[in-house]
């Protein structure tokens, strides 16, 4: 993930290719409930970074993604999904979210997030996926219009990658694949 981005302007068309790209991610029963809302202008973004900043100065994660040319914000609609799957050819006429093993209009989403951010490491961009302060949405929602129903995700902040240090929490390192891998029963681990 790229928290700080060089003052370079992004390839022309890139937020319409990536959101070309998202449309092509996996969606339960079809039902492609992923808005995207795309900011571009320096005004946009500006405004983006005063709904969802704390008052006073600006956090050190904030200063430096604020340097990002493109920010994405993805959406989701739980009702598309609960509307979609009472149609008739998946019968859940309830609407009762007990049917669902997990929610998969948020997992849907995800799905589209990653396919924009591999998209944008193939490019040659750099990108970090984060969400917005939880107490900030509703105001992040009136300042852009969005209707109620929809939850925020997540937001794609994407340009091209400038000299940053590197996030303290690597130093944790990856896990291991024996460590999150269960052959044939939970705990098992050899092959």
């Amino acid at each position: 993930m790229v928290r700080r981005y060089a003052d370079q302007a992004l390839p022309d068309g890139l937020a319409d290719d990536l959101a070309a790209v998202a449309l092509r991610a996996p969606s339960a029963g079809f039902t492609q409930g992923v808005s995207l809302l795309v900011l571009e202008s320096a005004a946009e973004r500006d405004r983006f970074w005063t709904a969802v900043e704390p008052e006073g100065p600006a956090t050190a994660w904030a200063r430096s993604l604020r340097t990002a040319p493109l920010l994405i914000l993805l959406w989701t609609n739980q009702t598309a999904y609960v509307d979609r799957y009472a149609e008739p050819d998946k019968g859940w006429t309830d609407r009762d979210e007990s049917h669902w093993t997990a929610p998969y209009w948020y997992i849907d989403t995800g799905m589209a997030a990653l396919l924009m951010l591999q998209t944008v490491v193939d490019e040659g961009l750099g990108a970090c996926l984060f969400g917005p302060p939880a107490e900030k949405v509703g105001r992040l929602k009136k300042e852009f219009g969005v209707p109620d129903g929809f939850d925020p995700i997540g937001v794609i902040s994407i340009g091209y990658r400038a000299p940053d240090k590197r996030s303290p929490s690597l130093k944790r390192g990856r896990r291991g694949t024996t460590e999150v891998v269960h052959r044939g029963h939970w705990g098992s681990h050899e092959g």
